[in-house]
């Protein structure tokens, strides 16, 4: 059973002129308890509005989003409020979303004030210091403020908060991507260590796709407000089936220099969310692009139902074998 279901969702931002930025423009998917499913893609394609209308920091123009069996587009503020005790987030920058005026234990215990999850001080301040020593820092930094750290022990500030509430579900949004290459590995084996031991869900957006790879159970492929491609983490990157997954991973850094990959350059930039093209939206860019692209909108192409790899692309089944080696 799916802990988190999201169906046909849109997001679009009406920008004057009559024109509309179609950010999201049905996306479906679902997460199960203790799963993460790594959504990658472009800047620009719609992946963090996706997971902020997921929790509904961002209204959705239409769709649904499920949560333990609650549509959330149908839930009352105080509802809503109440929900949010299961789905927190995580942000990019610890720099940004960490207040300059709080200590490092208001800071955490907020979300506790909110919810009214303790009774006194001290059990308040018990509360901090466990989280703390669950992240990897010392309860004696409770009183410091949060320049006084480094980007990866912001990072772990930012996460203890969103562990307050014991949350079953838990939105990444690129959580280690301001951060030295040297605490990249810290922070990210310390959210899988997390999600072994507590069993939470992550919806975990980035454009790593090595760090994707590593930490991902499932992989959506999003371009232009859509995802294109969806599998099992090492389905998706041994059998890529969309041309624009193909690029992604031909791009890709490759560390052992003796190892060679196969080329898929894409031409030109992605066109404009307010004028999408007809047919395929990758199609301007797309290698193998032919009449029906331009004419008919793909539909998903079930491409290994074990793994429930489905691909949007008319020729998913046609394209070349793929191979990181030449």
């Amino acid at each position: 059973m799916s802990l988190l279901s999201v169906s046909e969702l849109h997001v679009h931002f009406p920008i004057g002129g009559g024109q509309t930025v179609r950010a999201v423009d049905g996306v479906s998917f679902d997460i199960g308890v203790g799963e993460t499913l790594g959504l990658v893609g472009e800047s620009g394609c719609g992946k963090s509005t996706t997971a902020r209308a997921v929790l509904r920091l961002v209204e959705a123009t239409s769709g649904t989003v499920t949560f333990a069996g609650r549509n959330l587009q149908l839930l009352s503020e105080g509802e809503l409020r109440e929900a949010r005790r299961k789905m927190q987030m995580v942000f990019q920058d610890p720099f940004a979303s960490l207040s300059p005026r709080l200590s490092v234990g208001d800071i955490i215990a907020e979300p506790l004030e909110i919810h009214r999850m303790f009774g006194t001080k001290r059990e308040r301040d018990e509360r901090v210091a466990a989280l703390l020593n669950d992240v990897g820092l010392s309860p004696a930094v409770m009183t410091r403020f949060p320049h006084e750290f480094s980007g990866g022990q912001r990072q772990r500030i930012g996460i203890a908060r969103a562990l307050a509430l014991d949350p079953a579900f838990i939105v990444l949004d690129e959580p280690v991507s301001a951060l030295d290459i040297s605490v990249r590995a810290q922070v990210t084996n310390l959210l899988m260590d997390l999600q072994k031991s507590r069993d939470i869900a992550y919806l975990f957006v980035g454009h790593d796709l090595s760090l994707i790879r590593h930490v991902a159970h499932r992989v959506a492929v999003m371009y232009l407000g859509r995802i294109v491609e969806i599998a099992d983490a090492h389905e998706l990157y041994v059998n890529p089936r969309h041309p624009y997954t193909r690029s992604l991973l031909a791009a890709a850094p490759i560390p052992d220099p003796t190892r060679r990959r196969e080329r898929a350059p894409l031409d030109g930039d992605p066109p404009s969310p307010v004028n999408l093209p007809s047919g395929c939206r990758f199609r301007t860019r797309c290698p193998y692009a032919q009449a029906v692209c331009a004419e008919v909108d793909p539909p998903y192409v079930e491409i290994t139902s074990a793994t429930s790899h489905r691909a949007a692309c008319h020729f998913a089944m046609e394209l070349p074998v793929w191979s990181e080696r030449n």
